[in-house]
């Protein structure tokens, strides 16, 4: 399979090459505009927006960004009459005469201006939306958010419309879940609580943009059936040393704490950049559960209620060094290491009220924990980029190598009591040594193959992973004094997996049609072995995925796109993971071995108004759905959470985006979703077929009350909807915040009080047979946040390099 792919890679550049000349000769009705820019001192002006608009009206045509020399280049153009603009924070703005396109221009050097004080304003005025929607995406510019100052990653996403969180943690996209997340354009490494305390732990302050991608191109991995989340690091553009220090304090019902550093150093050939950040963050959960037990005849047998109360605290150093050397003007090599260290403490205590068949009490039980988390995640990616020729031929290589370390510690006591609070036998004392790890390996090779007579382009590209992951899980019971080995709770796991991928991917944009048709084909091998009881599963098989999407601008009024995928969810390594863990005598949650991944074949309908309202038609159809039940176990009054397969889940959705201003100081971004979601299959001897029109509305606005000082408002509401079994009530929260800029804008401080009213709660009820619950959930959301913001050195922060790598699903799977 492996040198398959590789001779197929290698066959695919040298005709498609082959192909481009062979078109090349035949004519070309297309031509290209070329030029450099430079200070007066012929210092090049590097990562300089460059507009291209029509002449008539200034629409935008297209948009580019010098290189390190200051070259900039627009090519495939049709004939007709353009302009050239300029947009940075370090020069002056810039606007040529207008340009009569019938063949190929060079304007060669152009100058520019360092910036001056009112190009400053200009840029408070300028400022992006925290929301942008786009065909196939929906952009969050976090950086300028004043509400997500002093944030974190997860917290910004419940801010985003279309963006759910559940209470085990679970991320959904207008409301399904399977979403991938990517930092950088590599996919995160966990998944569910896992990957939720990593976004806890990852300041807002570090993070330039978020996308939503709902509908991705075959370049991307197959996974990630409701869409891709990708969060992008903040990056350095300014020649020289520039860089960001930020300090933010913020007080819920407990305090949250984050400084941060980043920088970026540019000198000729080579670039460096860093990033140092600690974040310190204690926070709770208030749980409180209602259970109710029935026997066949729905005759009820017993039931619990619970009283829960979690208070977690973690501290975190997240660590991010690179740098890219230019060996030649047109071969660049990168290399970029990240370290991600968290310790945690979380303590829980839990009560717990018992009652008979008649419904009346029948005793009680505490449920004291004390666990001890530390995750040691490492990474590092070596990447290679080769401009093959000025035609924008490319080459890009990524070795991607990843080792992530969980040992977890944990320490429960239950003490049982009558009626009487007497105790009722002896405290249950359960020790778990949790010890984990997963190492990841991967090699990705990507080409991109203009064809500039069809006006398009050809990316191909290749891939191969190797995933390896060890669990070892011991509990031992203590009730007795000494350790003895409880083997219905330990077990060990382990799993290899090898994927093996190829893709190709046709686009074009031409005056009125845009078009792009993409194949990835997916081949996945793999081994799961229980150590314990030696019971082992082998899996081996290939799946293709095709996508697409056609779009075309009628006028200037209404353009109309179509988008169609078919993606794949395979289950978290977790998920995977047979055993059980405790989390008090009656109730536990395993992995299952067994579940399949779950297949989604997808359809969105865009229509833009105006270049500015946009409505979006979407369905999707899931087979072998993944949901997490919560159902009776073997033990009486016992309930077990584990993973299923459900036959078929069918989505439907409408969404609509309004956007509008008053004047100069607001800009208020508003969207309504509506979706309808249908599940149907056996599931825990329960037929289900559950269905319900759930709405999502978000309202983002940014006042402006001078040029230093700004204020934002955010709204969200979601109405009742269902996930599987569970029957969600609907929820609103809002939040407010103020920024004033300080010492020339080289200082920024904010306020910013999130969930204003303590709102952004979790009520939800679960009905299958033989089992009910009730449960109302509150988290440590609402908090006011202090930040403090200094850049030095210039005008942008530092640390990330835009270069991404090539170890994706695998990550995202191993929580």
């Amino acid at each position: 399979m492996k040198r398959t792919s590789l001779l197929t890679f290698i066959l695919f550049i040298y005709v498609t090459t082959y192909l481009n000349k062979a078109f090349s000769q035949a004519g070309n009705t297309f031509y290209s505009i070329k030029g450099t820019f430079t200070t007066a001192d012929n210092t090049p002006a590097s990562d300089v927006v460059v507009q291209l608009l029509h002449a008539a009206d200034k629409k935008l045509v297209k948009l580019e960004y010098t290189d390190a020399k200051g070259n900039f280049s627009f090519d495939h153009l049709p004939a007709g009459q353009y302009l050239l603009a300029t947009q940075s924070m370090a020069y002056t703005s810039w606007l040529s005469a207008a340009i009569t396109m019938n063949q190929d221009i060079r304007l060669g050097t152009l100058r520019l201006q360092p910036t001056t004080t009112t190009l400053r304003e200009a840029t408070v005025t300028a400022a992006k939306p925290f929301v942008q929607q786009q065909y196939d995406k929906t952009t969050l510019n976090v950086a300028g958010s004043i509400s997500a100052a002093g944030s974190t990653a997860l917290e910004v996403l419940e801010k985003a419309p279309g963006i759910t969180i559940d209470q085990n943690d679970n991320i959904a996209m207008r409301g399904r879940q399977g979403v991938l997340v990517m930092m950088d354009g590599k996919l995160v490494p966990m998944s569910g609580q896992e990957l939720a305390n990593l976004l806890r732990n990852l300041s807002a302050n570090q993070i330039e943009k978020i996308d939503l991608i709902t509908n991705p191109s075959a370049k991307y991995d197959a996974a990630g059936n409701a869409g891709i989340i990708d969060i992008r690091l903040r990056k350095g553009t300014q020649s020289g040393t520039s860089g960001n220090v930020s300090l933010s304090y913020g007080q819920g019902v407990y305090p949250k704490i984050n400084p941060a550093f980043s920088f970026n150093s540019k000198m000729k050939q080579i670039n460096v950049f860093g990033s140092y950040n600690y974040n310190y963050r204690q926070f709770m959960n208030d749980l409180k559960i209602e259970r109710q037990f029935y026997d066949g005849s729905d005759h009820y047998t017993g039931g619990n209620n619970y009283d829960n109360y979690f208070r977690m605290g973690y501290g975190t150093h997240n660590a991010r060094l690179g740098a890219d050397y230019n060996l030649t003007q047109n071969i660049t090599v990168g290399v970029v290491a990240n370290g991600i260290f968290t310790k945690g403490n979380i303590s829980s205590n839990s009560n717990a009220h018992s009652f008979d068949a008649a419904q009346q009490p029948s005793g009680s039980f505490t449920t004291r924990g004390d666990n001890h988390p530390q995750r040691n995640n490492g990474s590092i990616n070596l990447n290679y980029k080769h401009k093959l020729d000025t035609s924008g031929r490319e080459l890009a290589i990524d070795l991607d190598y990843a080792r992530f370390d969980n040992n977890e510690l944990q320490n429960y006591r239950t003490a049982y009591f009558t009626l009487q609070q007497q105790p009722a036998k002896a405290d249950y004392v359960l020790f778990g040594d949790l010890r984990g790890n997963l190492n990841i390996k991967s090699v990705k090779a990507d080409y991109t193959q203009p064809l500039k007579t069809l006006g398009g382009k050809l990316d191909a590209g290749i891939k191969s992973s190797w995933v390896k992951a060890d669990n070892d899980v011991q509990f031992f019971d203590r009730s007795s004094g000494t350790d003895i080995l409880d083997a219905g709770k330990s077990n060990r796991f382990v799993y290899d997996e090898n994927i093996n991928a190829a893709y190709l991917n046709a686009s074009g944009k031409w005056s009125r049609l845009s078009l792009q048709l993409g194949l990835r084909m997916e081949n996945t091998i793999a081994k799961g072995l229980q150590v314990t009881n030696k019971e082992s599963f082998d899996r081996n098989y290939t799946q293709f995925f095709p996508s697409g999407y056609v779009g075309y601008m009628f006028n200037q009024t209404h353009d109309l796109g179509i988008s169609v995928s078919r993606r794949i969810n395979r289950p978290s390594y977790r998920d995977l993971n047979p055993f059980k863990v405790f989390l008090d005598p009656l109730t536990y949650a395993t992995g299952n071995p067994y579940l399949k991944p779950e297949i989604t074949n997808s359809f969105e309908l865009t229509h833009t108004f105006k270049e500015k309202y946009i409505t979006k038609i979407g369905y999707s159809t899931t087979t072998d759905n993944i949901l997490i039940v919560l159902s009776p176990d073997a033990a009486p009054n016992s309930v077990i959470q584990t993973g299923h397969n459900l036959a078929r889940y069918n989505y439907y959705s409408l969404s609509f985006s309004v956007p509008f201003t008053v004047g100069k100081w607001l800009n208020s971004t508003n969207e309504a979703q509506a979706y309808y979601g249908e599940y149907k299959g056996d599931l825990a001897n329960t037929q289900l077929n559950a269905s319900r029109v759930s709405f999502n509305l978000n309202s983002i606005n940014n006042i402006t009350l001078n040029p230093v000082t700004t204020m934002e408002l955010t709204a969200t509401y979601n109405s009742r909807s269902y996930y599987g079994f569970l029957d969600v009530q609907g929820f609103w929260f809002m939040s407010v915040g103020a920024q004033r800029q300080l010492w020339q804008r080289k200082a920024s401080i904010k306020l910013n009080l999130s969930d204003v009213f303590f709102t952004n709660n979790t009520h939800a009820v679960t009905r299958l047979t033989g089992y009910g619950e009730t449960f109302f959930q509150r988290r440590d959301s609402r908090v006011l946040t202090l930040t403090f913001n200094y850049k030095f050195g210039g005008n942008t922060s530092g640390g990330g390099n835009k270069k991404t790598g090539g170890a994706e699903d695998e990550k995202r799977r191993a929580g």
